[in-house]
Order: structure tokens, then C-alpha cells, then sequence
């Protein structure tokens, strides 16, 4: 998941940062057919397999071809995706595949036997990394938890809601194509989790495809290939920067060597960013992407390929109409290094550009992540990042320096992180912390008026329309009616049940809008108005004293400053504590981080759990659920 808003944010503030990724055609290699040269290739090319396998298993309504319903196809895809980014990066010395926990299936394939101890690459002319997601920290399995809980129950009301418009098109005389019943593979998306047959069998299929392209495919001849799948406890994204700091530290480490990192979730910027790579690119997928349009197809085959999800029958036929490819771009990091040293310089003060950018990263953990709430102040689209940067330059010189300081990054006592100075900072965000919460007020009031005279207008006008229709004759209504269930009858199946689809969509849309549902005229919170923060702990914590109050503000700053040090030291070394997690839903607010100097910090280092253990924290009780999610038998030892 990532940092929120953090890419789209980053992209709008520096769009110079993005370059279109141009892929290199088959059978092409160096030189274009005019005879210009190609994009520069890079030497290693790390693929975060989660960015490929989600994409593989549930595509969006954009890809133009029916969702897979076996394991088989979900391999397939993946195969062609891989293959077409590696076109795309040309990588000349690695290819490094995370899936998360995979590395010792492909010793055979790999000239390394583990991958946090890499040997050198400069004998190699080209090599591979594939890493998938294994085990996660306790920190982040939470949020898998919760994330896992909410789609388990989207999904139950989006079976009732279904029920009762299938119910209500029937009454009305409209014939839809029934439930597909049939048995899917690949209908619960809870299965891409360590523990499950599917990542099993992936790891599989993933060894089968890196030995079918090296001893088959030209541009694979030169290349060597780490594959990590989910058996090896860690986060892709993390293993692959594991991979990268233990290269640093090899003797004869090139410092001009290019990475490409390709993945999905914004924290690979600043994974990249707090690995100091100067020649590194982040490969992705723009934020707008090439929509289908009229011009692609026929309107019957639009048709067809919009509908996806809950009626795939109606997609089986593949359209003969052709969808532009899905673009590509790169996030240059030396360009964004660039950007960051102009925008966090401080007039008259010496810098040190690597130790800006790692304060950079630090303020931005609090705009929230995976492990750890974000401040609730703080919101990207409300340009959080902007009002960081700008405190951070007002009070450089007030706290004396630099806030984070990597050199001392495995210290057992948060020694990397000056706490003191950080107070400071803290001090002078919360100045503006009742400001944001009073214009959100504001406008938030603004909105909800306007959408309730919307609505009222609405309203009014189908009561006209209703009292017109009440005025015509009885003869008129009778004829309406006959001509309606005659159209009715006539009409085509598939375009009923694209109609339930669309009403179902909507529906559901509307539920979860807080201002169309309703739920936002219950506020009872009212932050930025006299005594909100004393509502705010009565009715998100049930604190009703004085005292109440301050031991849950006392103890949720010291836990988020644990969980401050906890990201940090993940971000720039290693897991300080597998099990150590955030225990509140809310992060504290700016104004109630202070005196974080008496509080002491220490991490226990742990193992983590076996990837069944966590499939039994992370799926939800659902009967469905476990009906598709099939466990793999673990040896007691």
C-alpha cells in the first residue's frame, strides 16, 4: 500500500522527476530502425513481484480481456508482464524477482545461495532479482488484517445488495443472466498470502519460468537471476534494498552502478531515496492511465469489455478490437535529489544533501504508512508535505541540526534519532494544528450544504414528475405499460445484467460516500471547535476524566515515537522487532508530542512467524474465505 497520495503529490509538485519508459522492440537491441541509439540500459533490475502478481490476478476493467479463472492463466500473465518489463529496463547484470519468501528453490539459476549476502556482480554482464512478499513484520500484518476484515465485508454487502436488485429486476419483468456458480481458482484474492497453495505453486511456476527463458531466450543468455519467493520471512520491497546495502559493501562495489526498481507502492520512493543510489529509477504505471474509448471497439465489444468482476460470463469473448498497451514511465531519483536539495536548503546554513533527504524521509513517516498511522493534521492532498518542509526550514536552526543522524542506525537505543530536536519541530507543527482542523471544518460544512440542496432539488423535481405522470389518463398509463413490458421482453439479456451491474456499482458507490450516505451529518467530534480534544478521546476512547485523557495522550506519544524509530530503522537497515507493533488506530495529535526526551526506546529482537501462523492472523473468519483459501500442511519441526 504504501504512502498515500505520496506519488501523485510528488509528481504534481516535480513533474521533470518522470520520463515515458520506451520499450525496445523484439529483435531490435541496441539501435531503433532509424538508427538511433536506445534509452540507457541499467545494470540491475529488481522486480517487487506484488506490483505483478495483483495486477495478473484481478485486472482492472482497462486491460481489454476477461480475469483469469485458473492458477495456469494468473502464471501466464505474469510470464508475459515480466517479460515485458525487462524490455523495457534492459537490464545488463541482475534481475532480482521478490515474491517475499523464495530464494532457495533457485540456487540452480542463481550465482548466489543468499540474498543478503550477495557476491559481487561485476563478473556478471546481467543478472535477475524476483522477490515476492513473505512473512511480514507484526506491524504490518495489522494492516493486512484490517485491510483483509473490510474487503471480506464489502464483499457480503455487495452479495446482499446484488440479491435484492436481482430481486427488484425480476419484479419488473427483466431477465438477467444468473450467478455464476462454477468453482474459480482465483475468486478470493485472500490466496496471495504466504501459506496458501497459490504462492506455492507460484514459486513454482516463477522456477519453471526464470530455467525456460535462460536456456531459450536470446536476451537471457548473459543473465543471472535471484529469485526470492514467499518462504523467505521479509517484504519484497525490503529484501531488495537489503540486497542493495549488502552490495554497497562489497570490495569492488561500482558507485555508478544503474538500478531500476519496478513495483507499485510509493514507499519504494523513499526506500530508493534512503539508499543513497545515486542511478536509480523507480519503473511503474503513470497515475492516469490510457482509457478505453469508442474508438478501440464497437460499441457491443466496449460493452463487453468494460463488464468484468461480478458477471464474467459476458466477457468470455475476447474483443477483436486492439487496446493501446499500457504505458510506462520512470521516476529518475537523481532528478527528485536534485529537486530536494533546492527545496529543503536553508538560506545561510551549510548542508548536507544526504542528511537532508534523510530527514525528508523521516518527515513523511508522519503523512502515515503501513505500520503506522498518519498524524491527523496531516493529509497528502491537503499538501501535508508542503507545511513539513516548511516548518522543518523554520525550525532548522532552532533545533540545532539535523534530525536523524544513519550512522547510528543500529544503535539498541534510538541513538539515530535526536529527540530533543525533534520536540522542537513537533512544537512548532502543532501551531497550526487547530488552523487545519478548522478550515477542514469549513469546507467540509461547505460540501455537506451544497450536496444537501443538491439533493433537495432533485427531490423536488421527481415530485413533479411523479404528480405529471399521476395527471395522464388511465388509457395513456395502460398503453405506457403494455409498450414497457413489450420492450422488456425484447430486451437482451447481457445488456439487463450490464444494467444490474452498473446499478450495483452504484449503489454501493453511494453507501460508502459519507455525505450521500448520511454518516458525515454525525459529527460529533467537530475537530478545531472549543473542546475537541476532549470529545475526541471521550468518543474514540471512552476517556471521560482529566486524567483518563492524559495517560492515553502520554502513552500514544510514546508508542508512535517507538513506531517513528521502528520505520526508520526498517527504512535504512533491518526489522529492529518482528512482533512490536502500533496498538491504537489513531496516531497522537502534534500538539501532544511533547516531553518525548523521558521516554526510553528499545526494540527486542525476535523471529518472525511461520507463514502459516500468519494466514491464520490475517484472514478473516468468513466461511467463503476459507472455502478458497486452501492451507499448505507444515512438519511439526
Amino acid at each position: 500500500m504504501g504512502v498515500p497520495s505520496f506519488y501523485r503529490w510528488l509528481v504534481e509538485k516535480y513533474p521533470n522527476i518522470v520520463s515515458p519508459a520506451v520499450e525496445e522492440e523484439e529483435g531490435v537491441g541496441e539501435h531503433r530502425p532509424d538508427g538511433s541509439a536506445a534509452e540507457v540500459r541499467y545494470d540491475n533490475l529488481y522486480l517487487d513481484m506484488n506490483g505483478i502478481i495483483h495486477p495478473c490476478f484481478h485486472p482492472e476493467d482497462r486491460t481489454g480481456c476477461p480475469p483469469p479463472a485458473t492458477f495456469d492463466e494468473v502464471f501466464r500473465s505474469m510470464f508475459e508482464y515480466i517479460d515485458r518489463l525487462i524490455r523495457i529496463a534492459r537490464p545488463r547484470r541482475l534481475l532480482y524477482l521478490a515474491v517475499g519468501q523464495f530464494v532457495v528453490l533457485l540456487l540452480m539459476f542463481s550465482f548466489i545461495a543468499n540474498p543478503y549476502v550477495p557476491c559481487s556482480l561485476h563478473e556478471a554482464s546481467m543478472a535477475a532479482c524476483m522477490l515476492a512478499d513473505g512473512v511480514a513484520p507484526r506491524a504490518k500484518m495489522n494492516q493486512q488484517r484490517a485491510r483483509r476484515f473490510k474487503s471480506a465485508k464489502a464483499a457480503k454487502e455487495a452479495e446482499i445488495e446484488e440479491n435484492l436488485l436481482r430481486d427488484r429486476f425480476r419484479a419488473q419483468g427483466k431477465e438477467v443472466l444468473p450467478q455464476d456458480e462454477t468453482p474459480c481458482e482465483v475468486s478470493d484474492p485472500n490466496i496471495i498470502t504466504p501459506g496458501t497453495e497459490f504462492m506455492e505453486r507460484l514459486s513454482v511456476a516463477l522456477e519453471y519460468y526464470v530455467h525456460a527463458r535462460l536456456n531459450t531466450h536470446p536476451r537471457w543468455k548473459d543473465i543471472k537471476v535471484v529469485l526470492s519467493d514467499a518462504n523467505v520471512p521479509g517484504e519484497g520491497e525490503h529484501k531488495i534494498m537489503s540486497f542493495i546495502r549488502a552490495q554497497r559493501c562489497m570490495e569492488g562495489y561500482d558507485p555508478n552502478m544503474r538500478h531500476c526498481l519496478y513495483g507499485l507502492d510509493a514507499d519504494l520512493i523513499m526506500l530508493a531515496l534512503a539508499s543513497h543510489e545515486v542511478h536509480f529509477s523507480i519503473l511503474r504505471e503513470p497515475k492516469v492511465c490510457v482509457p478505453v474509448t469508442e474508438a478501440s471497439f464497437t460499441a457491443q465489444e466496449l460493452q463487453k469489455v468494460k463488464c468484468r468482476g461480478w458477471f464474467p460470463r459476458i466477457t468470455e469473448a475476447k474483443p477483436e478490437g486492439k487496446l493501446p498497451k499500457k504505458p510506462y514511465e520512470f521516476l529518475n531519483i537523481w532528478v527528485l535529489r536534485e529537486y530536494l536539495e533546492l527545496e529543503m536548503t536553508i538560506p545561510g546554513c551549510k548542508h548536507d544533501i544526504e542528511r537532508l533527504i534523510d530527514d525528508f524521509i523521516f518527515i513523511c513517516f508522519m503523512t502515515g504508512n503501513d505500520f503506522i498511522p498518519h498524524i491527523p493534521s496531516l493529509e497528502i492532498h491537503e499538501y501535508a508535505v508542503d507545511l513539513l518542509i516548511d516548518v522543518y526550514k523554520t525550525t532548522f536552526n532552532k533545533m540545532g541540526g539535523y534530525i536523524v543522524d544513519t550512522g547510528k542506525i543500529k544503535d539498541k537505543h534510538a541513538a539515530c534519532l535526536k529527540v530533543s530536536r525533534l520536540e522542537k519541530f513537533f512544537h512548532e507543527l502543532a501551531l497550526h494544528e487547530e488552523k487545519i482542523f478548522l478550515k477542514r471544518y469549513e469546507l467540509r460544512e461547505k460540501l455537506l450544504r451544497k450536496i444537501q440542496r443538491e439533493a433537495a432539488e432533485v427531490e423536488w423535481n421527481e415530485r413533479n414528475c411523479d404528480l405529471v405522470e399521476e395527471s395522464s389518463s388511465f388509457d395513456l398509463m395502460d398503453k405506457s405499460f403494455l409498450k414497457q413490458a413489450s420492450i422488456s421482453t425484447s430486451n437482451d439479456v447481457d445488456e439487463n445484467t450490464l444494467e444490474l451491474r452498473r446499478s450495483l456499482k452504484d449503489n454501493l458507490r453511494s453507501k460508502e460516500d459519507i455525505f450521500k450516505s448520511g454518516s458525515s451529518k454525525h459529527d460529533r467530534i467537530r475537530l478545531g471547535l472549543p473542546g475537541w480534544k476532549t470529545r475526541f478521546f471521550r468518543k474514540k476512547f471512552g476517556a471521560e476524566t482529566t486524567n483518563e485523557v492524559g495517560r492515553l495522550q502520554t502513552e500514544m506519544a510514546q508508542k508512535y515515537l517507538e513506531g517513528l524509530c521502528w520505520v526508520l530503522r526498517y527504512y535504512f537497515s533491518d526489522v529492529p522487532s518482528w512482533s512490536w507493533y502500533y496498538p491504537f488506530h489513531y496516531a497522537p495529535f502534534a500538539s501532544d508530542l511533547k516531553h518525548l526526551s523521558k521516554f526510553k526506546i528499545s526494540f527486542t529482537m525476535d523471529k518472525p512467524l511461520r507463514p502459516f501462523d500468519q494466514l491464520m492472523a490475517v484472514l478473516p473468519p468468513e466461511r467463503y474465505v476459507w472455502s478458497h483459501t486452501i492451507l499448505l500442511s507444515f512438519p511439526e519441526k
